[in-house]
């Protein structure tokens, strides 16, 4: 019944090169991208370029049929053949792409919301940790599912995959903003001191710095080649660690003193940090890859406790220990709370701005795969399609600048992401996709606990907007007061 509705609302779509569909996986995680494009795909420029051939050389039928390839589809389309990833990768990969911004802001949640707010934090990552396992469950019912998107599809049709999609691309951009934020804070803090002018530009010497840093990393958002970017975002894995080896060894070598104390718990505070919390597990949108790619998916469901367990603690130990360090003085970074004359500070510093850097081409090329292959005319040659998809990029993330150097304030941006769009993927969309799917399969009380979760999670969502924009709007409307 379902591939006959399927077959009569859809047109025909067609790949300009199957080749480019062995490029597994979604776009918005960079250690997917590092561990799986770079390892594990196969680049078929032949077949980019010949893409008006009824086959390629690599003898795959332009025609097949993909159910990945509809609007708002955000990933690339992968063969089952290719699933090959064992149990400790899977950990690796879903681990190493949830370490990110997170790990920065978790010790001044901790220590703004109080230590009774790593219950919360806890409780957090058990809820996303069940999340992620239905969406296991929800791709088990229907394997030509592929994508987080083609979820939404199966559970509530073209509207789902909008939706869907739509909150993927504003989690991605409104990330984006942060880690802009981000790069412009400890940009400014590297070069302290420095003063730089240009006559023609009334910018300050960190907005200089940052558009400066911004368009070096310009030309990455030009790539077509997938392993490029994928070497980009392998960069950005190894700057999340040494930021994480940093801050533990300022606790041991640092001489700063862990004798600060933590609140009980501060309530008022609790819905701005609760976007916080939700935004360092949101890595939803990528797991129905990371599940295709397993070689046994019945161990997904493993993967995912061993996971969020290993990255729950990690939070946990991170933001007690920052809390502890630096007290009511913590930073919403905790890199900028650090020693100015630690060596392992300044390393800190580094790797938070080249982060951001490395991650541009990355997170935008859903954008540009969107455009490319569902917007832009086949008969359209590919340098034109090149140009366009470039001068696209470019302007995308020159308004990412100015909105990061318009909005300096990185912990409202970032509770604002996780309390209007992270909720929303990682928790009350998989739990209603799940709820849809498998309506008449699962138990009441199961149905009940679903529901639950959705009412949990809308309220976050809602007093967390509520509050994030509060503060935000009086920030702004207290620098523009000065």
């Amino acid at each position: 019944m379902f591939d006959k509705i399927w077959k009569t609302i859809r047109k025909p779509i067609h790949l300009q090169s199957d080749c480019l569909h062995q490029h597994r996986n979604q776009v918005a995680s960079e250690f997917v991208h590092g561990a799986n494009l770079a390892v594990k795909c196969v680049v078929c420029n032949a077949c980019v370029e010949e893409n008006k051939q009824r086959h390629c050389k690599c003898n795959h039928s332009i025609d097949q049929d993909l159910e990945s390839t509809a609007i708002g589809d955000v990933g690339i389309v992968e063969h089952d053949a290719e699933a090959n990833s064992s149990f400790a990768h899977a950990v690796i990969n879903m681990v190493g792409m949830l370490i990110g911004l997170g790990q920065l802001s978790t010790p001044y949640a901790l220590e703004t919301g109080g230590w009774a707010s790593a219950f919360l934090l806890i409780g957090l990552g058990v809820i996303c940790a069940y999340t992620s396992h239905l969406l296991g469950k929800c791709l088990d019912k229907n394997p030509k599912s592929r994508s987080y998107s083609d979820i939404g599809w199966n559970a509530f049709g073209r509207r789902g995959r909008i939706l869907a999609a739509t909150f993927i691309y504003m989690e991605i951009f409104m990330a984006l903003v942060s880690y802009t934020i981000s790069l412009h804070d400890n940009i400014r803090t590297i070069f302290l001191g420095t003063r730089l002018r240009l006559p023609w530009a009334k910018l300050s010497t960190p907005q200089l710095l940052t558009v400066t840093a911004v368009l070096v990393a310009l030309p990455s958002l030009w790539l077509r080649n997938l392993s490029s970017i994928s070497f980009l975002s392998s960069g950005g894995i190894l700057m999340s660690m040494l930021i994480f080896v940093s801050v533990a060894s300022t606790a041991v070598f640092g001489g700063v003193k862990a004798n600060h104390k933590i609140p009980v718990l501060q309530l008022l505070n609790i819905p701005t940090i609760s976007g916080l919390y939700i935004f360092s597990y949101a890595g939803h949108i990528v797991f129905p890859n990371l599940y295709k790619a397993m070689k046994d998916p019945s161990k997904f469901t493993k993967v995912s406790i061993v996971s969020f367990g290993l990255v729950t603690t990690l939070y946990a130990s991170l933001g007690f220990m920052g809390a502890k360090l630096f007290g009511p003085q913590v930073n919403p970074q905790i890199t900028l709370s650090m020693p100015p004359h630690y060596i392992m500070t300044k390393i800190a510093l580094w790797a938070t701005v080249l982060t951001p850097m490395t991650k541009y081409a990355l997170e935008f090329a859903p954008f540009a795969i969107q455009l490319e292959h569902n917007i832009l005319p086949s008969s359209m040659s590919s340098r034109t399609k090149l140009i366009i998809r470039g001068c696209f990029g470019s302007i995308l993330l020159l308004v990412i600048l100015a909105l990061a150097l318009s909005v300096p304030y990185f912990e409202y941006v970032l509770s604002l992401t996780g309390s209007l769009v992270s909720v929303m993927i990682a928790v009350i969309l998989p739990c209603a996709f799940y709820i849809k799917i498998c309506w008449g399969q699962i138990s009441k009380p199961h149905v009940l606990l679903n529901l639950i979760l959705i009412t949990i999670g809308s309220l976050l969502g809602v007093l967390g907007t509520i509050s994030s924009s509060k503060m935000l709007l009086k920030n702004l409307q207290g620098a523009h007061a000065t």
